[in-house]
């Protein structure tokens, strides 16, 4: 149904007072020290510890996640936000550059210096399965703020409630620490509509969405309408494919089959690195193990899902592939109605001949499901592989004798996906500064950046070069006496020293490179 047109007047006019208001907090947040926003993100992280009890109680009603799990990814978003204020606070992650004059040389060259800016306002998009580690004061925002950028949250409606509790605490962050009014904001209303006005809104430099590849393509459409494209940084799902491999199930079936339920089944199968894809090569060892996986898949108990929606859309989904005269169900028993809100664990399989004819099987099926793939060679799981498309993580299960044998396969999987793992399962991804959460399209929009880990403040950033500046004009992490302390390359060698000589040259004696 058509929304009323002055309903759509309001709305529009809401959305632009926010990103005003977002264009002008930015002007001054931008230029302040990174110890002042580190202690800002420090502040944040300590409101929500205040108000961990009551977070948890409101989002375990809004999303059937249990308490444990959200007492867990409370202290994740925390510890991101501190991540990330003790990286600004050191300050090296500008990667300031500095190439001094050299007016002995003939012709003279320039003194060029160059650092990572912050782009401007950010719109991040809360997700709807982590309601704290990747919404409201989730990693996009810790390290858009991070970055110096100012943040307009568009608050996820599965968790409203939520939501509005976490920026509640940022909000007391933002007075504590003095903060320019707006830096933070939180749009609740709108719906799509609200959605698309905050991404085309001119004074929008950046998007951050985790969710599905038909939301994140939207997203992708309207940044290329607008007169400036701008970047989105869209997490769409990925079915984290998962070889394994001959010599491992012989010696590990049942161990193997163990591990994978949990990790199968484990909070639903409502993880972006569920692995809902294995594969495979035909034999007696990898009938042993699809024995007994599909057994403990059938011995774990439907659950409640995040919310009646996203159920639906399992069960939906999950009736579609299994009713394919391709597919075999592994499950001990067909899937069978579960009650309201609850999905069912299916294991499901399927000959690589089959699934390599349609794309409707790489497609992610957000919830406990997993399809095998049966190979008959090393050659059909290579070809398995690069059909399935990017991904965020693929994990090999492996043998040293198999990783000798089958090197080139494997070597071919660590083309396909961000994360690369060795035998351990995909669930989870750890919040450090080695960690890639992206991947090759369709997996992300962008496969150059992560959304976990410190490199996600690269997202918010762009380099600018200043050359024949003033010293009094630099930014202070160019400037020659170093004041920040922090690393830079300067006349390509690192080094914490200032000190620098100022020989600015006059513009008569510039010599360029055409471009």
């Amino acid at each position: 149904m058509h929304m009323p047109s002055e309903i759509e007047d309001d709305i529009k006019l809401h959305i632009d007072t926010v990103m005003q208001n977002a264009q002008r907090a930015f002007a001054l947040y931008r230029q302040l020290p990174g110890r002042q926003r580190c202690a800002f993100l420090y502040r944040i992280a300590e409101e929500l510890e205040l108000q961990r009890d009551r977070l948890v109680e409101q989002a375990h009603r809004e999303t059937f996640l249990s308490p444990t799990r959200l007492q867990s990814e409370i202290g994740r978003t925390t510890r991101q936000l501190k991540m990330f204020g003790d990286l600004i606070a050191e300050g090296s992650w500008v990667e300031a550059a500095i190439d001094t004059a050299e007016n002995q040389a003939a012709p003279a060259s320039v003194d060029i210096r160059k650092m990572q800016v912050p782009l401007g306002p950010v719109i991040v998009f809360g997700a709807s399965n982590f309601p704290f580690a990747f919404s409201t004061a989730g990693g996009d925002t810790a390290s858009a703020l991070a970055a110096g950028a100012t943040v307009v949250i568009k608050g996820h409606p599965a968790h409203p409630e939520t939501s509005r509790l976490v920026f509640e605490a940022i909000k007391t962050a933002l007075e504590a620490t003095n903060m320019p009014a707006h830096t933070v904001q939180h749009v609740a209303t709108g719906g799509n509509h609200g959605g698309k006005l905050l991404v085309v809104h001119p004074y929008t430099k950046a998007v951050a969405f985790t969710g599905s590849q038909q939301v994140g393509l939207t997203l992708l459409a309207y940044a290329r309408e607008r007169i400036d494209p701008i970047p989105i940084f869209a997490e769409m799902g990925s079915v984290n494919p998962v070889v394994f491999y001959p010599d491992a199930l012989t010696r590990h079936a049942r161990q193997l089959a163990t591990q994978y339920a949990q990790s199968i089944t484990m909070g639903v199968g409502q993880f972006c690195t569920n692995p809902g894809l294995l594969m495979g090569i035909q034999g007696q060892a990898l009938q042993n193990f699809l024995l007994v996986l599909g057994m403990e898949m059938g011995r774990t108990a439907p659950q409640k899902m995040l919310h009646t929606g996203i159920a639906h859309h399992y069960a939906t989904r999950v009736k579609e592939i299994v009713a394919r005269p391709e597919i075999t169900v592994l499950t001990p028993t067909p899937p069978l109605p579960a009650a309201e809100g609850e999905g069912v664990p299916v294991l499901a399989s399927i000959e690589a001949a089959d699934f390599l004819q349609h794309t409707l099987f790489t497609h992610e099926i957000f919830g406990p499901f997993s399809l095998v793939v049966i190979c008959q060679s090393a050659a059909q799981l290579q070809q398995v592989l690069q059909h399935a498309g990017g991904q965020l993580t693929t994990t090999m299960v492996a043998t040293d004798s198999d990783i000798t044998f089958f090197a080139e396969t494997i070597a071919f999987q660590q083309t396909v996906s961000g994360r690369v793992i060795l035998n351990q399962a995909p669930t989870g991804v750890e919040v450090c500064a080695s960690m890639v959460h992206g991947g090759p399209y369709p997996a992300t929009t962008d496969a150059r950046f992560t959304s976990v880990g410190t490199s996600a403040i690269k997202r918010w950033v762009r380099p600018v070069c200043y050359q024949n500046f003033k010293d009094s004009m630099l930014p202070d992490a160019l400037k020659n006496s170093n004041p920040l302390g922090i690393l830079r390359l300067v006349n390509n060698q690192y080094t914490r020293e200032g000190g620098l000589p100022v020989q600015a040259v006059p513009p008569a004696s510039l010599h360029t490179d055409a471009h």
